[in-house]
């Protein structure tokens, strides 16, 4: 690399882009950029490469993830390292020794089955080893309690440095510029959306920002005028002394081992071994901010506090206990809530992105940096990335929230996350009115964009913690919890069940061309008639589906319309991306409304006693209708529209009237069996018709026609990338979204993400929603899958705990197929 940087010379003038942070990751997203044809960009750090918390990394690389995306990005990342060692003539240091990863429990083995069925679909070594064979590829490793083990062959560990050094050399040999020792002092946007980086080497006016600052992610955000919810804490790994053992096994070099029961982590490091810890008594550090001076400096150690995690390691390597430490590290990472990126556009800023909170760096840095060089130069990645997207979290995400979220996932980092589990760290961060009334009927809670939800409902009987929280059970097979869903499903098909949706994002549009406005942004062409709705897909820069609406006419251009919650703030890109007319308002009002949906046969009954003026027959009150009307006093919004699948509506109030009507909808409807019913039985009602959601069937990722969707796009009229999809409308499509039936001897049930095979073991699609329909009486499961897979009656099969489960794909919904209880 070139000398350190004369602080006097000045800097070019203008760059398409500006990266802010020299790490390991910063350099990838420049490399990135230049290779996909933007060689106008520019990369800025305040130090030196590698500043921060790159250095002192233990640069393990893997490839598989819980997520099938990021394992893509994971194997592409690894694969990368060989060709960018090649393309740049510098070392990235890939030891290529293999992952071993050991199970001592039943759930732990089932996850490393899991793990070895996605393998499979990916089509990468992920095979199971005896105890032998183990011991023959790590003969310091003790077997005892083990119940298995698996090998992944193809990952190791890099040279931070050297990875970092050969991101930054290839984006230079394309023609980007790195610039050390030139810290950004602001960033101000111009009036046209571009920005000005202000340096002491003087001014770079870019076009578009990004924020990869790592350690010092929170002070750069603050520049740009915005929050990301990041936290600062300790990390400790040890490297010992040479360990004769390892030295009498010459040039072989032994597999790292994962123990994730025993809760640290081991590779082979000289002719010792690194260890490292997640320790439960986690520490913060600079938790108001990193020190502008901080660099390539470590914090004290205290062995002390990973001991625990270490005589763990003992018990599986014996040879550790008498062993000396050659050196310890603690250095700073800097973690999100949930452990993963904040990923993308900041959806208030124009032209600026972030990519901060990165924890396994060395897995993922070259799927960050593709990811993202293709959002910046083509509007959009081409895989589906909002389990990292930043837009994920919003404002509700405060320094309290982070700073409990960030210490369970640094406790827990080892833990299993199981299907349907809830954290309690932080919590509740956001409550409605009715939150005390649901928890005192039983409600166990779960968290959506901040907001608490009843999942399920427990009766007396069931345990609660000190605070008087509903405990829950999680694992891979069906938990005691599931019976109590299978109430809810069955008492709602049966009577009714009223299900709490204030979760949902609620916007009024109204104004002089509200209509022409929603009509250029949505896919389908909105209601013309007073109290008629429509759904109606958003498209995505690809011409995948971003979204999915309910719309609904109030009045003369005044609209209702009803989306994703958790896409909130998400959505706001494209709301933004269709010129609103001066004339027209557009209002988020999820915070000031709540709803309910009463569904099932005795919903009509129930609500012509809630609001004996109204005339809910059929003819007077269709489906796809809407209404405002007055219950008890309270104005109200009621859609005739239910996600259950059977007659119910969808009640819109006032906040502060919440209360009062859910207590009011339960004592009108109590002799006709009325009660409270969560999500998780909404879930299996949804599944039981076949309907997808958005986040899980509907994504950017996949097209209209195949996702059944195109049907509702209206290709009359202009909308936001009309011509994406009319450009996919030419080409066949790939998938084809099916509903399965699944066999589940082990008593469990899909849950999304598990592969799907053919007779022969080719893979041939993937889950995205699984549960069990509780009033049809089978396991069902959304998926993907081939097009010559797709037919109905086509037999396949399911990986559920990583095990073959046949499936038949279904003609149509196990219940309601014709819609008539829906309708009528």
């Amino acid at each position: 690399m070139d000398e350190k940087n004369n602080a006097a010379t000045p800097l070019k003038p203008t760059a398409q882009a500006v990266v802010i942070g020299g790490g390991l990751v910063g350099c990838s997203i420049l490399y990135h950029l230049a290779k996909l044809g933007w060689t106008d960009v520019m990369l800025l750090e305040r130090s030196e490469l590698t500043s921060g918390s790159t250095w002192h990394a233990a640069a393990s690389v893997h490839g598989l993830h819980d997520n099938s995306n990021i394992s893509k990005l994971q194997y592409y990342t690894m694969k990368l390292y060989e060709e960018l060692e090649e393309e740049t003539g510098q070392s990235v240091g890939f030891q290529k020794n293999g992952y071993i990863y050991v199970a001592q429990t039943e759930d732990r083995e089932h996850q490393l089955r899991i793990q070895a069925a996605k393998a499979k679909a990916f089509g990468v070594v992920f095979n199971e080893l005896s105890m032998e064979e183990l011991k023959e590829m790590n003969p310091l490793i003790n077997t005892e309690g083990l119940r298995c083990a698996f090998f992944e062959p193809d990952s190791g560990y890099v040279d931070p440095s050297g990875v970092t050094y050969a991101y930054a050399l290839g984006a230079r040999k394309r023609g980007a510029q790195v610039h050390r020792f030139t810290p950004v002092t602001e960033t101000v946007q111009r009036e046209d959306g571009s920005w000005d980086v202000v340096t002491p080497r003087g001014t770079v006016h870019a076009q578009v920002v990004i924020n990869v600052a790592g350690l010092w992610g929170r002070e750069v955000a603050g520049l740009g005028g915005y929050e990301l919810p990041l936290m600062t804490m300790e990390h400790q790994y040890m490297v010992t002394e040479t360990m004769p053992e390892i030295e009498a096994l010459g040039d072989k070099r032994i597999p790292a081992v994962s123990d994730w029961d025993g809760e640290y982590y081991m590779r082979q490091e000289g002719k010792g071994l690194l260890v490292g810890a997640y320790e439960k008594d986690g520490r913060y550090w600079a938790e108001k901010g990193t020190p502008l001076d901080f660099g390539h400096e470590l914090l004290p150690d205290d062995l002390d506090r990973i001991m625990p995690n270490i005589m763990n390691a003992m018990t599986r390597i014996p040879d550790l206990e008498h062993t000396g430490i050659k050196k310890m590290i603690n250095g700073p990472m800097i973690w999100t809530p949930d452990a993963a990126a904040l990923y993308g556009p900041v959806p208030e800023l124009e032209n600026y992105y972030c990519c901060n909170g990165i924890i396994p760096g060395f897995s993922q840095s070259g799927g960050l940096g593709l990811m993202l060089a293709q959002w910046v130069i083509h509007g959009e990645p081409e895989l589906d990335m909002f389990v990292w997207d930043v837009a994920r979290f919003g404002s509700w995400a405060d320094r309290e929230f982070t700073k409990a979220r960030t210490l369970d996932r640094y406790a827990h980092r080892f833990k299993i996350h199981y299907p349907y589990e809830e954290r309690a760290a932080g919590r509740p961060a956001r409550v409605r009115p009715l939150y005390e009334r649901q928890k005192a009927l039983g409600a166990a809670f779960g968290l959506n964009y901040g907001w608490e939800h009843p999942l399920w409902f427990a009766d007396e009987s069931w345990p609660r913690d000190e605070q008087g929280n509903v405990v829950e059970t999680y694992g891979f097979r069906r938990q005691p919890w599931h019976e109590k869903v299978g109430e809810e499903c069955k008492a709602l098909r049966a009577s009714a069940g009223l299900i709490d949706i204030s979760n949902f994002a609620k916007y009024e549009i109204k104004g002089a061309g509200a209509a022409d406005w929603l009509n250029a942004m949505m896919a389908n062409r909105v209601p013309t008639v007073d109290g008629r709705s429509c759904l109606t897909p958003l498209l995505s820069k690809r011409g995948g589906v971003a979204g999915d609406f309910t719309i609904t006419k109030l009045g003369d251009d005044h609209f209702m319309m009803f989306g994703s919650g958790m896409a909130e703030r998400y959505h706001q890109r494209y709301f933004k991306a269709v010129p609103r007319p001066d004339t027209v308002s557009f209002e988020s009002r999820t915070d000031a409304l709540c709803g309910f949906n009463l569904a099932g046969p005795n919903a009509r009954e129930i609500m012509s006693r809630l609001a004996p003026q109204e005339d809910f027959s059929n003819e007077a009150f269709r489906f796809m209708r809407s209404r405002r009307m007055t219950i008890a006093g309270c104005d109200v919004l009621v859609l005739r529209v239910s996600f259950t699948g059977d007659l119910g509506y969808e009640i819109y109030m006032k906040e502060e009237d919440q209360v009062k009507l859910y207590d009011l909808i339960l004592e009108s409807g109590g002799d006709l069996g009325v009660r409270p019913v969560g999500s998780r039985a909404l879930l299996s009602l949804r599944m039981e018709k076949g309907y997808g959601s958005w986040g899980r069937e509907y994504s950017t990722e996949y097209w209209p026609h195949e996702s059944g969707l195109d049907g509702l796009i209206k290709m009359d009229k202009e909308f936001l990338n009309r011509d994406s999809f009319a450009e996919l409308q030419g080409r066949e499509a790939r998938y084809r979204l099916v509903l399965m039936s699944v066999e589940t001897p082990h008593d469990a049930d899909a849950v999304g993400g598990e592969p799907i095979f053919d007779s022969k073991g080719n893979h041939v699609g993937r889950v995205t929603s699984g549960g069990y329909g509780h009033s049809v009486g089978m396991s069902l499961a959304l998926g993907y899958v081939n097009l010559d897979q797709s037919k109905p009656g086509t037999e396949l099969d399911v990986a559920v705990l990583g095990l073959p489960h046949k499936a038949t794909v279904l003609e149509k919904p196990p219940f309601d197929a014709e819609g008539k209880r829906l309708r009528s």
